[in-house]
């Protein structure tokens, strides 16, 4: 079974070696669909469920919403496409959510970055620290 939550945040960025606008200065308010797959759990309080979704809100606010909303991304991730960016939550979450199935970053209402279990980026060390640079 699959269970999927929805969160949100406002941030800016600039694209250093995009040929057009979006190497200015912008902002998107992203949408972030966090997928986790598994059993449902048949002891403990989140009996007959896959998580708790409070559970689930409190893992990703911490690890991804609050340093991300509210920010410039190149202050965080070097390039932030959307792409990196999903990897960049990929990386943060998954070691907290040991059945994270899917992640989709909603960058616009009709584009967006889909990273998948199994995908090989989601096993690679990626270093995407701006900090590096």
């Amino acid at each position: 079974m699959l269970i999927r939550k929805q969160f949100k945040f406002e941030a800016a960025h600039v694209l250093p070696y995009h040929p057009g606008k979006c190497a200015r200065l912008h902002g998107h308010s992203y949408r972030l669909d966090v997928s986790l797959e598994g059993p449902l759990q048949e002891v403990g309080p989140a009996r007959g469920m896959i998580e708790d979704f409070d559970a689930l809100k409190s893992v990703v606010s911490e690890a991804v919403i609050e340093p991300l909303d509210h920010r410039s991304l190149n202050e965080i991730i070097e390039n932030p496409t959307a792409e990196r960016i999903v990897l960049w939550i990929w990386q943060r979450l998954a070691p907290q959510l040991g059945g994270l199935a899917e992640l989709t970053l909603w960058e616009t209402r009709s584009a967006c970055a889909v990273l998948k279990r199994g995908d090989p980026l989601t096993t690679a060390q990626v270093n995407l620290d701006a900090a590096t640079r």
